[in-house]
């Protein structure tokens, strides 16, 4: 049987996602079939857009669904055809149906829809993984978040802020601040017009970690803004290359790195969802808020690789595929 997906036709700009019908795929053992509700729109698309098919990545996009389990293979546990989740996959993502293994696959939490589960996924093993895991952040600890109204940000915002964390923000317009600063951030900067290393050294509140997502733009003003022994973070690899002061990481014993999920191990990635199921996963509808800036029909894939490449929006931009 066949189904509808969107695909990457070669390298290019949004108009290179088109219609295309395909095989629904079959799970692998360990894995979980999705009838696929919703997908997430996230910026490793619009990447892998631009670069183009390749040998190692499926031609169809999307890294997060939501939507009910369709089938399972013979060594899942804990999950059964009908149910509700939602599921980080490695591509595939923009298409009636998609396979992932079955420890990424979580299920909606209580009281939310099928849509705002779909806000979930990418979101939520980002920030796990980045500070639990890679930073070891510790109880007590400051963070400093940049693009804190994107999906990633809004998610990260709220989680640190409801487990303790002094949590500061910069975005591009005052509204976005305001935005962040109703999310639980202390305080907010606009990265365009204020100097944010330079007001946190003034107040006294340098950040033990930093959650960076500009591709390397922020580097000197990162370094000054850390604590001793402080973390950057980095989810974005840019166009350019980056240059930093030795002598700035040497000074504060800084560790600058960074992560990317989708080539991550799969057993990590189980440690992960783990993790969010214990702890995230209560707060979620509570203390934790989904925020969905646009919806789109799968068939406009591309207008919304627009809208994310132009970066005005607030929260996570979804595509709908099924029956909400």
């Amino acid at each position: 049987m066949q189904q509808d997906a969107i695909i990457i036709s070669r390298a290019g700009g949004p108009e290179v996602l088109v219609p295309a019908r395909c095989d629904i795929p079959q799970p692998a053992a360990d894995e979980v079939v999705v009838k696929v509700a919703w997908a997430g729109v996230n910026r490793h698309d619009c990447g892998q857009r631009s670069r183009g098919p390749n040998d190692h990545e499926s031609d169809i996009p999307g890294l997060e669904v939501s939507g009910t389990v369709h089938a399972v293979g013979s060594l899942v546990r804990g999950l059964e055809v009908g149910m509700q989740v939602c599921a980080l996959v490695n591509g595939g993502g923009y298409a009636e149906y998609v396979a992932t293994h079955w420890q990424q696959v979580l299920p909606v939490p209580a009281g939310l829809t099928l849509q705002q589960a779909a806000c979930l996924p990418e979101a939520a093993f980002t920030t796990w993984y980045n500070f639990f895991s890679l930073a070891a952040l510790q109880v007590g600890e400051s963070v400093l978040i940049h693009g804190a109204t994107s999906g990633v940000g809004v998610f990260a915002v709220q989680l640190l802020s409801a487990l303790g964390h002094p949590v500061y923000a910069t975005s591009g317009s005052a509204e976005k601040c305001a935005l962040a600063l109703s999310l639980g951030a202390r305080r907010a900067f606009n990265y365009k017009t204020e100097p944010f290393a330079q007001l946190l050294q003034e107040a006294g509140t340098p950040v033990d970690v930093i959650l960076d997502m500009s591709g390397g733009r922020h580097m000197e003003q990162n370094l000054a803004a850390l604590a001793y022994g402080g973390r950057i973070l980095h989810l974005s690899s840019g166009t350019a290359p980056v240059s930093l002061s030795l002598r700035a990481v040497m000074q504060k014993e800084a560790r600058v790195t960074g992560a990317m999920m989708r080539p991550l191990p799969a057993a990590r990635k189980a440690l992960v969802a783990q993790a969010l199921k214990k702890v995230v996963w209560p707060l979620v509808g509570d203390r934790i808020q989904t925020r969905v800036h646009q919806t789109y029909p799968l068939a406009q894939a591309s207008q919304a690789h627009r809208d994310m490449e132009q970066g005005d929006h607030s929260g996570k931009l979804l595509l709908q595929v099924g029956a909400a």
